[in-house]
């Protein structure tokens, strides 16, 4: 019996991964290795090699060998390689040196590639190295935007101070090989270079001349880096030199004889005067002493005081109003690490008999040397001083004290004849540093005392620097040189002192390409900028000031980079693929082929054309939807590569290829084809011995379709024969097999109608073909069975199917309606043919006997396939048969 076929075949992609990872493995003994050399950075599609080429040189290649690269990932996405030409280029990938080999100092940096040779009779794996050079593409770049040096104003010519941290360039060579330079030193300083702990130069700045921090105690200067590159690419930091004090003066008084008049009247507490001796170091240094001297008199001592720290005298108890007295005080002015200086001060006390009232002062804010400190912040109704007038003859009175002239201060009646001094509004440094208020004590004869109190305001930090513009715009073409310029920012602070100094930052979220000099507040870029990358940059600038906590001011600038034609037209895909129905309505949309163009404008607008020109398509230049202009036809050709080309609008117009490929998708519009039985008259002799389940013969069809159009169901549509249902089809594979055991009653001719139908979609297409098989022990008289073949009536198709079904691929129909008459007549004329039967095999029963048995077994075994069993009549149409 025929063994039924195989329809699950392996995939052949799974079985060539398979083959290429066996070879992988083994291929340690023939490989080979090419070295190629690529610049960083290199536009898409640069050369860099053909291995193919290289291959015969070496003796190497042979004819049918493809190229593949073992893994698309690591290092294999940055080429591109052509599998047929052996051609390596550069992929849109962008390789940069620095990223790909990250290690400072690293000398040879390469992209290491396993490139397979198929197919396997001429396996070969070769070991590609594409070195990376590097180009100058990086500035140097100081870690610190400002770098701080102290040096002490004794400091001797020729001593050297490291300015670290040095610039860092992370580029191998000569690329990254630095020298220095210095701007704004003067005749005072100098550059020096020495080698460092890496190998490059450590910057050391070297004293010219001497210092004197009294003159000058701050230089500003500006470090430069360049490295030793084509083009050379430098960057920059701000040098600032603190010059430290030194205990190399002492405090002198300005005035070293004083001579003062008092008048006995004066109240206590009042400040009769000043002396101050100036050192012109600062702190520790310039901190000076104040002491009386020896020769100085006790009485004096006890009326006049001396602050140590300030050198203010004051009148510390009251003056003997009837006499005249003089006091001579020697006053000593000591700083540190100095010899004392001194300054002789005469004060003459003249009598008072009768005056105008005392005025007594009792500070409550802050104050030094009669001078009350107030802060501009202190709100209105801060009281500065108590005032107590006092009348000398009680018959005076009554008293009046008021403020002369306007000042925003107030006088607020205390407790009788004392007197709080207050602010009256909240006061502004920024609009007046100083206020002077006279109090006047007046009694009732005019008499009146004037004592005029100074007000020193105390700056804070109540003003945020404030840009010229919170706003400004700004364009610069890409591709611009590095270190460009772009613009200078200002902004000014109404603080005084260090609160009001600026400094400009730029804000966290600005790129790292973008300097500003904090001092003089100038943008630059220090690299070439890609409008593609990115087209508008809003940059934020801080401007901070000295004050504690710092006040800070944001300005926005908005950058705008300008297009150049500098980007070629990039397809979204390296290769478009298009699958399409083979009967698609042509100039009807395929696919869009989708291209861009990073570039704006006219630089930007692409046009796209078919450059192999084929006469089955047609696209559109501006939207990229491709059409087919002519039928198309799967079986005639499964499939069209089409190279498209893309080309910008720009006055050196730039252009791009790539690959389509238009897969046809099969529809049903082939029915399936029957190769065997060849003709609807021929048939095969089955024993009425054969076992039920057995094969007997098979229906074989093919459909030029694919998939589901060429999937082919066999169902028997239509019976004819003694007991048509004792054969049935299997509807996969249509191999026939006897469903029931053969009874004396079933011999005789069957002719099976066999319908052989694909699974096409919308509708199946199917074709059909008889089946004829005679049941007998012999075959004794073959022209018997071809004229029953030729002159039998045709097969009836049956309507409908049965109920019940075991296969729903499979049909069993009743070859004859079930009527009455023509079941009895059936039955009738089935009973004389049995009887008739019977006897003729009893009369020859024993004759035969042994004849059966010699053919017994050689027609059991012979299929309808096979031609010593088919006996095969002219090949008529089913158009001959009643269907």
């Amino acid at each position: 019996m025929k063994q039924s076929r195989s329809r699950c075949p392996i995939p052949q992609p799974k079985i060539q991964g398979m083959l290429l990872c066996v070879l992988f493995l083994a291929s340690c003994s023939l490989a080979s290795e090419l070295l190629y050399r690529l610049k960083e950075e290199s536009p898409t599609g640069t050369f860099i090699g053909n291995l193919a080429t290289d291959l015969k040189q070496g003796g190497s290649a042979g004819a049918g060998v493809t190229y593949n690269l073992a893994s698309e990932g690591g290092d294999g996405r940055f080429v591109d390689l052509n599998r047929d030409t052996g051609e390596l280029r550069s992929s849109a990938w962008v390789l940069d040196r620095e990223k790909r080999c990250p290690e400072p100092g690293q000398a040879e940096c390469a992209l290491l590639l396993d490139v397979l040779l198929l197919p396997p009779r001429l396996f070969r794996l070769l070991k590609v190295r594409v070195l990376v050079e590097d180009v100058n593409d990086r500035p140097p770049r100081f870690p610190a935007a400002s770098i701080g040096v102290s040096v002490a104003e004794n400091a001797e010519p020729g001593s050297r101070y490291p300015l670290e941290p040095p610039a860092e360039d992370p580029e191998p060579g000569l690329n990254g090989l630095l020298s220095y330079r210095l701007e704004g030193g003067g005749d005072a300083f100098s550059l020096l270079g020495e080698p460092g702990e890496g190998g490059g130069p450590v910057p050391l700045l070297v004293l010219e001349l001497p210092l004197d921090r009294e003159r000058r105690d701050v230089y500003v200067m500006r470090l430069i880096a360049e490295d030793s590159g084509s083009p050379r690419l430098s960057g920059s930091a701000t040098v600032t030199v603190s010059v430290t004090d030194v205990n190399d003066n002492c405090p002198e008084f300005p005035q070293a004889e004083l001579s003062l008049t008092l008048y006995s009247n004066l109240s206590v507490g009042s400040e009769v005067i000043r002396l101050q001796a100036r050192d012109p170091d600062l702190g520790y240094n310039a901190r000076v002493v104040y002491s009386y001297g020896e020769r100085v008199a006790q009485a004096s001592r006890r009326l006049f005081s001396l602050d140590s720290g300030s050198g203010a005298i004051r009148l510390a108890a009251a003056l003997p109003p009837a006499a005249a007295q003089l006091h001579r005080l020697t006053v000593l002015a000591t700083g540190t690490g100095c010899s004392p200086v001194t300054a002789a001060l005469q004060l003459r006390v003249e009598a008072v008999l009768a005056g105008p009232p005392t005025l007594s002062l009792s500070y409550i804010a802050l104050q030094a040397a009669g001078v009350v400190y107030l802060r501009e912040s202190e709100p209105a109704g801060t009281p500065l001083a108590l005032l107590l007038v006092t009348e000398q003859q009680p018959r005076q009175r009554p008293l009046r004290c008021y403020l002369e002239g306007a000042a925003p201060f107030r006088l607020v009646s205390y407790r009788g004849d004392e007197y709080l001094l207050e602010t009256a509004q909240q006061l502004d440094y920024e609009a007046r540093q100083v206020h002077e208020v006279t109090v006047v004590a007046e009694n009732a004869n005019k008499l009146a005392l004037r004592t005029t109190i100074k007000i020193q305001l105390l700056d804070v930090n109540d003003n945020s620097p404030l840009f010229t513009s919170s706003l400004l715009n700004v364009t610069i073409e890409e591709n611009n040189p590095p270190n460009s310029f772009l613009l200078k920012v200002k902004a000014t602070d109404a603080d005084s002192g260090e609160m009001g100094t600026v400094t400009y930052l730029l804000g966290p979220t600005v790129p790292p390409a973008f300097a500003l000099d904090q001092f003089t507040g100038v943008l630059t870029v220090s690299t070439s900028l890609d409008r593609e990358e990115r087209e508008t940059y809003r940059l934020a600038i801080r401007a901070i000031d000295g004050g504690s906590p710092a006040r800070v001011s944001t300005a926005t600038v908005l950058l705008t980079v300008l297009d150049a034609n500098d980007n070629s037209p990039r397809f979204i895909n390296k290769d478009f693929s298009f699958f399409v129905p083979e009967d698609y309505p042509s100039f009807s949309e395929i696919g869009v082929i989708g291209v861009i163009d990073p570039d704006a404008g006219k630089n930007g607008w692409v046009a796209l054309s078919i450059l192999n020109g084929s006469e089955h398509f047609v696209i559109d230049t501006g939207k990229g939807n491709l059409m087919a202009n002519a039928p198309l036809d799967r079986e005639w050709q499964s499939s069209y590569i089409l190279w498209v080309q893309a080309m910008d609008g720009g006055e050196s117009a730039l252009s791009a290829v790539a690959k389509v490929t238009v897969l046809l998708i099969d529809v049903n519009d082939n029915p399936p084809l029957v190769l065997f039985p060849q003709s609807n008259l021929s048939f095969l002799l089955v024993l009425p011995s054969t076992v039920p389940g057995s094969s007997i013969t098979e229906v074989y069809a093919v459909d030029r379709d694919t998939g589901m159009n060429a999937v082919i169901a066999y169902s028997i549509i239509g019976h004819r024969g003694p007991r048509p249902e004792t054969f049935v089809i299997n509807a996969g594979t249509g191999n026939i097999t006897l469903h029931e055991a053969l009874v004396k009653n079933d011999h005789g001719l069957y002719r099976l109608l066999v319908k052989v139908s694909d699974h096409g979609y919308p509708e199946p297409l199917h074709s059909t073909v008889i089946v004829n098989l005679f049941v007998n022990e012999t075959l004794s008289n073959e022209s018997y069975i071809e004229n029953l073949l030729r002159k039998d009536p045709g097969i009836r198709i049956e309507e409908s199917p049965p109920e019940t079904r075991a296969d729903p691929f499979q049909t069993e129909l009743d070859v004859f309606p079930c009527e009455t008459v023509l079941i009895a007549l059936s039955a009738l004329c089935f009973g004389l043919f049995t009887l008739i039967f019977a006897l003729v095999c009893y009369i020859s029963l024993r004759s035969r006997k042994r004849r059966r048995k010699e053919y017994s077994a050689a027609e059991v075994e012979i299929p309808l396939k096979k031609t010593i069993a088919s006996y095969s009549l002219d090949r008529k149409s089913m158009n001959d048969f009643d269907l």
